[in-house]
């Protein structure tokens, strides 16, 4: 049995690496992410895991493991994935200003015909943000690869008041969700060997 990651994410990566797995391989998925309208954001990341999960299950093997993630984050029926300019990534920051928004990830685990697909929902709640501190921040580079514009664990989190829920989720893979997951395809990470 192999564990394959479907994504580049470093976070993604550093994330599973946290968690003790160890030795599995990064395969991301290529394809067009295709969203069916009128999704709302949970069931929306839900269906790109799956996706994405499933191209890759196309070529693993019958005993692999595939952990699929998408991750967006919605500020009341708008959803923000990556910014595509700097205006953009200003933009989603003005936005998000002084607000409660959600993270929402989808996790999809998929091994043969088996797959279980669920989501996490974070709560983030920015402080009121100068137009100055948004353009510094987009200047620093670190939004533009980051949905809503920002990532928690680098310079985004001077922008961060507070959470409610799962702190990982935010950086795009809800651990304790996904280790239950994986209890449910025989992957135990909390037991010895």
């Amino acid at each position: 049995m192999t564990i394959i990651l479907a994504s580049q994410s470093p976070r993604r990566r550093e994330l599973l690496e946290r968690m003790g797995i160890k030795g599995f391989e990064i395969r991301p998925a290529k394809g067009e992410e295709i969203v069916p309208p009128g999704l709302t954001p949970d069931q929306q990341v839900e269906e790109l895991s799956r996706q994405k999960a499933r191209e890759i299950a196309a070529g693993a093997g019958a005993d692999d493991v595939i952990i699929a993630a998408d991750t967006v984050v919605a500020a009341g029926n708008q959803v923000l994935g990556k910014p595509h300019s700097r205006q953009e990534a200003a933009d989603m920051l003005s936005l998000l200003s002084g607000r409660t928004h959600t993270v929402y990830t989808g996790v999809t685990v998929r091994r043969g015909d088996m797959e279980i697909t669920e989501h996490e929902a974070t709560e983030v709640i920015f402080r009121p943000l100068t137009r100055e501190e948004i353009l510094a921040y987009v200047d620093s580079g670190e939004p533009m690869d980051k949905a809503g514009a920002y990532g928690i664990q680098g310079l985004g989190c001077l922008l961060v008041e507070g959470i409610r829920g799962d702190y990982y989720n935010v950086m795009g893979l809800p651990v304790c969700r996904l280790a239950l997951m994986l209890r449910r395809f025989g992957v135990e990470l909390l037991m010895r060997e």
